[in-house]
């Protein structure tokens, strides 16, 4: 299966009330990532959408905006922020037979105030050249010496580092979780800088021979004229926990505004978000997998190899971001 992708010309603009659609969507995806599902959905039910893309400080704008927010729907990328979004009080709970028979129950709220929508895994990238195929196996491996000076990777503090962190925690308990942070850190080519794609690039430029990254990099990376090369200088590998039960993936996810004004047309859009239909397209769009999983991955990621989901629920592994930013900091993983 093949998406087309769009990209649009200009930016969405802000919100602003009184609500300018019948759904107003407060969104951390950019626009041109969006918009066909909007359009999509639109075109389905005939319900008009608005989208603010916020890069920074929604929850906050939700809080500041209080009852008189015309925010319906929530559009973000992380447990972290979906947690944060729920402990802030500017998510409300939702009722839906589509939404728990398309989406597991690891990929959901246990109170029913978010939902995936589509998952990423957090990798190892590994030189095509310098190393073997099937060298990398378990997260817990990355922290043997045999690495020594061969990681690459963006700041521990990082929401994605966290998050691999936490669930490293949920498998292996606080102490193993320290030993190994700080094992990775002495693993490291050089002090952790830039993003998943700066790292790929330091893999081609022979700086380091693995290193950590989010799978849908990768499809991006293939679809940029300067990037593709550094892309195709590695493979992915997808590591288990030493306790086989997965690679850890984390989510893109949707939620009801707390506030939603239009809350009847809201529910059907997170619904239509669970269907085939929108899980093909918004899996497409973002290079990610559909969390429905009858649902197909797009042909591309498909080609990137076998993945087995850590089955551990994302709420278990969200209550472990405090505690794996304090290792980060007490092994000072960025120094």
């Amino acid at each position: 299966m093949t998406v087309r992708r769009f990209t649009l010309a200009t930016s969405l603009i802000a919100l602003a009330a009184p609500a300018l659609a019948d759904v107003n969507i407060y969104s951390h995806r950019q626009p041109e990532l969006i918009q066909p599902l909007l359009d999509g959905f639109t075109e389905k039910t005939g319900i008009k959408t608005n989208a603010a893309y916020i890069d920074k400080g929604l929850v906050e704008r939700l809080k500041a905006e209080g009852a008189r927010s015309p925010a319906d729907i929530i559009l973000t990328v992380d447990i972290s922020r979906l947690s944060e979004a729920k402990d802030a009080g500017v998510t409300q709970a939702v009722e839906s037979d589509i939404l728990s028979t398309h989406i597991p129950e690891t990929l959901r709220d246990a109170d029913n105030q978010w939902f995936g929508v589509t998952y990423r895994a957090r990798i190892v990238y590994a030189s095509k050249e310098r190393v073997a195929e099937g060298e990398v196996t378990t997260y817990e491996d990355l922290a043997d010496p045999k690495w020594k000076g061969r990681i690459c990777t963006r700041s521990g503090t990082h929401v994605y580092n966290i998050g691999l962190l936490a669930a490293v925690i949920a498998h292996d308990g606080v102490e193993a979780a320290e030993t190994w942070a700080q094992g990775v850190k002495d693993n490291l080519a050089r002090k952790p800088e830039g993003n998943d794609r700066a790292q790929v690039k330091a893999i081609w430029a022979g700086e380091c021979d693995i290193a950590l990254g989010n799978t849908y990099y990768m499809g991006a990376m293939l679809n940029d004229p300067e990037q593709a090369e550094w892309a195709n200088s590695v493979r992915i590998e997808f590591p288990d926990f030493a306790d086989g039960s997965g690679t850890h993936v984390n989510i893109s996810g949707v939620a009801m505004a707390a506030n939603a004004p239009n809350r009847e047309d809201a529910l059907k859009f997170m619904e239509y978000l669970a269907s085939p239909e929108a899980q093909a397209i918004y899996a497409g769009q973002v290079y990610e997998y559909p969390a429905d999983p009858n649902t197909p991955a797009d042909d591309l990621v498909v080609g990137w190899g076998e993945i087995t989901p850590d089955t551990t629920a994302l709420t278990e592994i969200a209550n472990n971001r405090a505690e794996a930013l304090r290792i980060m900091e007490r092994v000072d993983f960025d120094g």
